[in-house]
């Protein structure tokens, strides 16, 4: 491609570097910019009563005249999670492969915003122009069907994003990964490689998920009872693996959790799902059946509170219990953060007598979607590139990706580590860290978009540890004096029948000051209850050493 005035590539993340999940990178040539993913990722425990979060756009809002597109590599929510809420202020074509696609509109479905958006079928042979840049793809193996890599065309040369990838000689849908089409692109030279970074810690290879075919199938077949297997919805690799182990050991098989439904159904009805005719039961007809016939696919491997395997170990779903002697199959590692959530799971459901097998990898019953630290050097050897990216991961895990890629020969000096924001400019050959584009967390609260920050969750914080005491006063305007109260409200902070004696002299404080202040004839609303509340606060950490939120209600008649 020809090059143009000065312009440069200019690389950057949104989000997908020194965290995991929230992905979304950016190219921009000129007045080109193509955006890759648009994931989401789940709160921080300290992000409380946040449902999701999404990476700020508010740059490519600024821009939004040269966002050319958003290409899709594959269908994990931490890839395609933020779209209903990127497209509804960023209404740019879709590009994503038949399954991405699939998944990605029932999501716009939901959000209504499925007529407005532009949605471009693609596979691994596609050529898509987008601006000065040209996008052409390559097939990857990862825990979902379709998943690609993507090598953007530019002036300055190619940048390649691999996105999540393994190396899976033995893939379950017998969808190999193209290494003879990415050898081609390392041939012509790579000029930046944005590369996966998830498993940059772990040594060898990742296995097979076939492995895990085997070792379900001997579940199934030692199992006396039912099966439950938890697994993610989005893994239709291991969906297909129980659905083959259920058929060969006579059982049916019920799907129970909404997300669940949602992908075998979408995945079926594509043809990435191979469901037996008559297979498939309802949740309801899970206990007329003998236990031995029947195998249940549930959501809940993360032990998230309203997941399906949850409630059931809580004996709170409302159409499935585990009985003694089923066997639950808890096939997910927990990602970072999750773990007490599935001991407690673990734990109820081994009180409940259930035998259960859990512990990731460790059990068999579980592989990673991503590339251990060989086939993260085989991503590096065959690609060569000039400049190396590391994306997708913590920050250990960047830099244990960096140390790989000086390990097959890419200079120091030529390998950036970045963060959200960061951008990496590359002019003429030469590539250099620049400054920074505006990034950041939107929070998501019910039907709230960025509407909770960080005041509010400082408030959310307080409330959570000490509570509030709301302080309702009348006064008379003409007067000057107290009409009723104070009357003190807590919630979170005491118990009010066992603590009387406190809000005694808790009221008294308040009468106190009130007077005091009217007397000075301070009248102005901000400046009695900021008094009000100086003087209860002091008070109530010297008698409590609690500082629960004070909200006091002053009204005038």
């Amino acid at each position: 491609m020809s090059k143009k005035n000065n312009d440069k590539v200019t690389i950057f993340a949104l989000g997908g570097v020194g965290e995991i999940g929230k992905n979304m990178y950016c190219v921009q040539y000129g007045n080109d910019i193509v955006v890759i993913d648009a994931g989401l990722k789940f709160p921080d425990e300290d992000m409380l009563g946040v449902d999701i979060v999404i990476p700020d756009i508010s740059y490519l809002l600024d821009n939004r005249d040269k966002v050319r597109a958003i290409l899709l590599t594959h269908g994990h929510e931490d890839h395609i999670g933020g779209l209903p809420y990127v497209l509804r202020n960023l209404n740019v074509p879709v590009y994503g492969t038949k399954l991405t696609l699939g998944l990605v509109e029932s999501k716009l479905k939901e959000a209504g915003l499925l007529g407005e958006t532009k949605r471009i079928l693609i596979n691994a042979d596609s050529e898509v122009k987008l601006g000065s840049m040209t996008a052409t793809f390559f097939k990857t193996n990862h825990s979902i069907p379709d998943s690609v890599g993507v090598c953007l065309d530019t002036p300055e040369g190619l940048v390649v994003h691999t996105g999540d990838f393994k190396f899976d000689h033995t893939p379950v849908n017998d969808q190999y990964a193209d290494l003879h089409r990415m050898a081609e692109i390392g041939n012509r030279g790579v000029l930046a490689l944005l590369s996966d970074s998830t498993n940059a810690e772990r040594p060898g290879f990742t296995p097979s998920e076939k492995s895990v075919g085997k070792e379900l199938k001997e579940v199934f077949q030692q199992a006396q009872q039912r099966v439950v297997v938890a697994t993610f919805a989005s893994n239709i690799h291991r969906i297909q693996q129980v659905i083959e182990a259920a058929y060969e050991t006579n059982r049916k098989l019920a799907v129970v959790g909404r997300s669940m439904v949602n992908v075998v159904n979408i995945a079926a009805e594509l043809g990435y799902l191979n469901v037996p005719d008559g297979m498939l039961i309802e949740p309801e007809e899970v206990n007329k059946l003998a236990g031995n016939r029947v195998a249940i696919l549930s959501t809940g491997s993360q032990g998230e509170p309203m997941s399906a395997l949850t409630r059931m170990a809580r004996s709170t779903h409302r159409k499935v219990d585990i009985l003694p002697g089923d066997t639950v199959v808890i096939a997910a590692t927990p990602i970072p953060g999750n773990e007490k959530y599935v001991g407690r799971t673990v734990d109820e459901l081994f009180r409940l007598g259930a035998k259960v097998i859990y512990g990731g990898s460790m059990s068999g019953v579980h592989v990673s979607g991503h590339g251990s630290q060989e086939e993260l050097k085989l991503m590096l050897n065959l690609m060569r590139p000039k400049y190396f990216i590391p994306i997708h991961g913590e920050f250990r895990m960047l830099r244990h990706h960096a140390l790989l890629g000086e390990a097959v020969g890419v200079e120091p000096e030529n390998i950036f580590l970045i963060d959200i924001g960061d951008t990496v400019e590359i002019q003429n050959g030469q590539a250099r860290k620049a400054g920074k584009v505006p990034f950041g967390n939107v929070l998501i609260d019910g039907l709230g978009v960025g509407d909770v920050g960080n005041i509010v969750l400082r408030d959310r914080k307080l409330l959570s540890q000490d509570g509030i005491l709301v302080v309702v006063v009348t006064l008379s305007k003409q007067e000057g004096r107290i009409l009723s109260g104070p009357d003190i409200i807590s919630r979170g902070f005491v118990y009010v029948r066992e603590s009387e004696g406190l809000l005694d002299e808790a009221n008294k404080i308040v009468m106190n000051t009130l007077n005091k202040l009217m007397n000075e004839n301070v009248n102005e609303w901000a400046s009695l209850k900021t008094h009000v509340k100086e003087a209860l606060g002091r008070f109530l950490y010297e008698q409590t050493r609690r500082r629960p939120m004070i909200l006091p209600i002053i009204m005038e008649v």
